[in-house]
């Protein structure tokens, strides 16, 4: 790849310098031709004048020895003709010749050529200056003198060899410079491919799974396809881990299930013959099987709600739920254990959502409508929408404390639908409130109990469906969780 590409950089370089150079070359080549057409058109229109001035003095003497002198310092040959076309002085031009016959006839006409072609290293060694003797009313007369051109050609041969070596210069320091760039720029692409074409080689082919590599929809030099075609095998791979790891968690999640219900089973059927003195250890053992049969049920809820679609679990686009109806179910079906707990459960305003900031214990109380009268529905199912409260309402009936208000509302906007349950309970610190939905983490002010997967299940349920779970604090104190999920107008 880097042949080709200082290939193009190459060509670059070289349509630059040449697109710099060429018209400098042609314009010095112009200005040195002019030079030499202003200079000998002067000599001609002074030799005119001297011609038309001996003319009518009737006399050509003057104007022989200056065009003799002219002629014996430049070297150039001069012609002054009368007005028939004969010859008055003659410095060794050659009458004969065509271009000098036709010169003449132009000056006699009182023509002046009109543009002079551009002088090349390779243009003819003479040119032509021809000038009329007398004034555009009468000619009497024509001058012509035959320009040599070597000195200004040899001054452009110099000119243009200075600029073809310096285009030269420019496009060495060109390569040099794309040389170091090339390397610069191809240097980590080079050890990056080849580090993920090594680690390629060792990941698993995919399982039964076609890929769409990006080289199918873009061009490039074959590296850089190598390149993707290497990192589409390691996205795939990684793809297939990852559901790979989901399947093992539901798979080990179930498959220990029966072991431990039949274990269960066994420490129930010896609870009548433990003796006194071991019914402490018995129950301890009892409700850490309890313990663990819950949270192997946490993490099999984990796994299903990540499952991605290639096992058939994603959510259906034809779910929907009615979101206010839902959660006026689970206010009432968690309303005794609220009470039990000593925490006030309410229902915000059917156009208002506590917010973070929001007094929730000021917030009136009202019962949310109990049945859709907008037209308004999540694109959520009613059995995944409990599920997701019920976390959220478990965590603030355990956590919020005695004495604390939870309120739960449903806000609607634009293409989105929002359900908010809220609390002024003791809440977590600030620094924890990110780390709520991860994996087996609790907060610092939580009380005993829990497997810390239960935000986490709510958190992928809402995903899966194309939502957000987020949670928030409430000033003064006080937690938050906001599930949002995309509406759907019927």
């Amino acid at each position: 790849m880097r042949r080709r590409l200082l290939t193009a950089l190459t060509v670059f370089a070289a349509l630059a310098v040449l697109a710099f150079a060429i018209p400098l070359s042609l314009t010095a080549a112009t200005s040195r031709t002019q030079q030499l057409v202003l200079g000998r058109s002067g000599d001609a229109d002074r030799f005119a004048t001297l011609a038309d001035a001996a003319a009518s003095a009737g006399g050509g003497r003057a104007l022989a020895d200056e065009v003799g002198r002219y002629h014996e310092l430049f070297g150039e040959n001069v012609l002054v003709v009368d007005a028939r076309g004969a010859p008055i002085v003659n410095s060794g031009v050659e009458m004969s010749d065509p271009r000098i016959s036709a010169a003449v006839a132009a000056a006699r006409r009182n023509q002046r050529p009109q543009q002079v072609n551009r002088l090349t290293p390779w243009s003819a060694p003479v040119m032509l200056i021809a000038r009329p003797v007398g004034t555009g009313v009468q000619v009497n007369g024509a001058v012509v003198i035959e320009a040599s051109t070597a000195a200004a050609r040899a001054a452009i041969a110099r000119v243009w060899a200075v600029i073809a070596l310096g285009a030269l210069g420019a496009m060495v320091v060109f390569m040099l410079l794309a040389l170091v760039l090339s390397r610069w720029v191809l240097r980590p692409l080079a050890a990056m491919s080849d580090a993920v074409a090594e680690l390629t080689a060792t990941l698993p082919k995919p399982r039964g799974r076609t890929p769409a590599p990006i080289t199918r929809r873009y061009g490039g030099p074959p590296e850089i396809r190598a390149l993707a075609e290497s990192v589409d095998a390691m996205a795939t791979a990684v793809a297939d881990s990852a559901d790979a790891q989901h399947q093992l968690v539901a798979d080990t999640a179930h498959a220990m299930r029966n072991p431990l219900a039949a274990l269960s089973i066994r420490l129930d059927s010896l609870e009548y013959a433990v003796p006194d003195r071991a019914s402490t250890t018995f129950r301890g053992a009892t409700a850490e099987v309890e313990r663990l049969t819950a949270l192997l049920d946490d993490l099999l809820e984990l796994a299903v709600a990540q499952a991605p679609a290639s096992f058939g679990t994603a959510a259906s686009t034809e779910e929907h739920c009615d979101p206010a109806q839902v959660a006026a179910d689970r206010i009432d079906a968690w309303a005794s254990a609220f009470d039990e707990a000593g925490v006030r459960l309410t229902s915000a305003p059917a156009d208002h959502s506590p917010e973070p900031g929001d007094d929730v214990s000021a917030t009136p109380v009202h019962t949310l409508p109990p049945s859709n009268e907008t037209g308004t529905w999540a694109a959520i199912s009613s059995a995944a929408l409990a599920q997701i409260l019920d976390v959220a309402l478990s965590n603030s009936c355990r956590y919020a404390g005695s004495g604390a208000h939870t309120v739960v509302g449903v806000t609607v906007e634009p293409g989105w639908v929002t359900v908010r349950i809220a609390d002024d309970g003791t809440g977590v610190p600030p620094e924890e409130l990110d780390k709520l939905t991860a994996r087996f983490f609790r907060g610092t002010t939580a009380a005993a109990g829990g497997t810390g997967l239960g935000l986490s299940i709510a958190q992928a349920l809402a995903k899966a469906r194309g939502g957000t779970l987020t949670v928030e604090a409430v000033r003064p104190h006080g937690l938050a969780v906001a599930v949002g999920v995309p509406m759907v107008t019927r």
